[in-house]
């Protein structure tokens, strides 16, 4: 039997014996949020033996709660109770803080190796400094305060105390939220709460809709679908990955009665990923659109704006920097889980797509925008999937005389037209349309040149 490695503190590893080391534990919790992010496991001795922890009724709600109180900006590590030589410890995972310095009971610190210093006058300065950048959607917005949304920031709020299973205590008016949000400025608000919260944000910042478009092959030139997504920059994740899922393969997989699972062709964790970033991360004072573009071989997301001096292409895959083009959003996007670790989205995304066993995407600057592309894998996806009858039915009467209508198949195969496009929709990636676009009446339905239906099983 293998013995089991002893914990050992580092860079990134706090050991902590008992609860009562609470000082302890929160200058570390400001040292990792300064550095980049870290575990403390309370519960093991300096020298990595477990000695556990007697946990109360609300122990991990109490320490969370110090946590939130003692820290500014406010900071909520993931906190749980995990088993170790069947003894209980409580697991504090703080990941690096977008914006800094963090602050615990007004002062600072640093991880430097096992040790967590206090930092110097000079490095405070140094955090400040570079959080002075011009910051766009910090600056005070042409917008009426009543052109925001009490329901959209109400909405907002809930959506926070749910994810950080925190209250956000005080008056819940909307001019003190902005406030305690850093989303106003006298009585103006910022572009953020714009582009936030506005009743209309194409109206103040058209730019700000993201163009979505499914492109016939592998050219941007004929539209078979297209697609505006308006709202705030928060409605907006949410609608592009539903224009998406309309247009790549989703397979099935049953995990047992009732619960089933849709697998996408792309992780959908790593499209939303790329989604949210190019949303959080783009130049909103270029006219430029984000952009979706879908091919039969790749999905493209077009961000207006290049990547930050300090940052290059090939350190995207590695650890790296993260610079905020824009503070508020990020910090708004924070507290609600939209981003979670700061500098590591394109990490997650690279890592995501090798854990569903597809080529990693890749990532280049062009036209002032930076891209990510997704590769496609279609004929993968095809020998993982079955046919039900009617979409057998489907292929073989497509095969038989070339092309049809929905129409036709309709009348041939004797299903109603509800059913056609509802089982066209699931093997669409065997299935092209031959219309100009999507409502065509001319158009018709074809098997791909590339696909054999006498190889389909049922």
């Amino acid at each position: 039997m293998s013995k089991r490695k002893a914990f050992i503190e580092s860079e990134i590893l706090e050991l902590k014996t008992s609860l009562s080391e609470r000082v302890e534990i929160l200058e570390s919790i400001s040292a990792f949020s300064n550095k980049k992010g870290g575990k403390i496991l309370i519960g093991i001795d300096p020298a990595g033996k477990v000695i556990g922890v007697t946990i109360g009724k609300n122990t991990v709600e109490n320490l969370a709660g110090e946590i939130k109180i003692k820290t500014d900006p406010k900071v909520f590590p993931d906190i749980s109770i995990i088993k170790i030589d069947s003894k209980d410890v409580i697991e504090i995972i703080v990941p690096e803080y977008p914006i800094k310095p963090v602050f615990v009971n007004d002062k600072v610190y640093i991880r430097v190796g096992r040790s967590n210093q206090k930092a110097s006058a000079e490095k405070i300065r140094s955090f400040i400094n570079e959080q002075r950048t011009r910051y766009w959607d910090s600056e005070i917005s042409s917008v009426n305060l009543k052109e925001l949304s009490a329901q959209k920031i109400k909405t907002f709020v809930m959506k926070y105390e749910e994810e950080r299973e925190t209250a956000l205590e005080g008056s819940k008016l909307t001019e003190v939220i902005l406030k305690k949000l850093k989303l106003l400025k006298g009585k103006k608000p910022t572009n953020a709460a714009v582009l936030l919260f506005s009743k209309d944000t194409q109206f103040n910042f058209y730019n700000s809709l993201i163009r979505c478009a499914r492109f016939k092959g592998n050219e941007p030139i004929d539209f078979l679908d297209m697609q505006d997504t308006g709202g705030t920059i928060i409605e907006q994740v949410p609608a592009v990955l539903n224009f998406i899922r309309k247009h790549l393969n989703i397979a099935v997989q049953i995990k047992g009665k009732p619960e089933r699972e849709d697998v996408w062709e792309i992780p959908k964790d790593a499209l939303r990923e790329a989604i949210i970033n190019a949303v959080c991360h783009r130049d909103y004072e270029s006219t430029a659109n984000v952009q979706v573009r879908i091919f039969d071989d790749r999905l493209e997301i077009w961000n207006p704006g290049l990547l930050p001096n300090n940052i290059t292409i090939e350190e995207l895959k590695k650890e790296h920097p993260s610079v905020p083009r824009n503070e508020s959003i990020a910090r708004c996007f924070y507290m609600i889980k939209y981003i979670e670790q700061w500098g590591t989205g394109t990490n997650r995304i690279v890592r995501l797509c090798k854990e569903a066993g597809i080529k990693e995407p890749y990532f280049k600057e062009a036209g002032g925008s930076f891209i990510i592309t997704f590769p496609r894998i279609v004929e993968e996806v095809t020998k993982q999937m079955k046919l039900s009858k009617t979409q057998k039915r489907i292929l073989e009467f497509l095969s038989e005389i070339g092309e049809a209508s929905t129409a036709e198949l309709t009348e041939k195969l004797s299903i109603a037209p509800k059913t056609v496009h509802r089982n066209i929709n699931m093997i669409k990636h065997l299935v092209e349309w031959t219309g100009k676009t999507t409502n065509d009446p001319t158009g018709k339905y074809a098997i791909k040149n590339n696909v054999d239906v006498s190889k389909m099983t049922e």
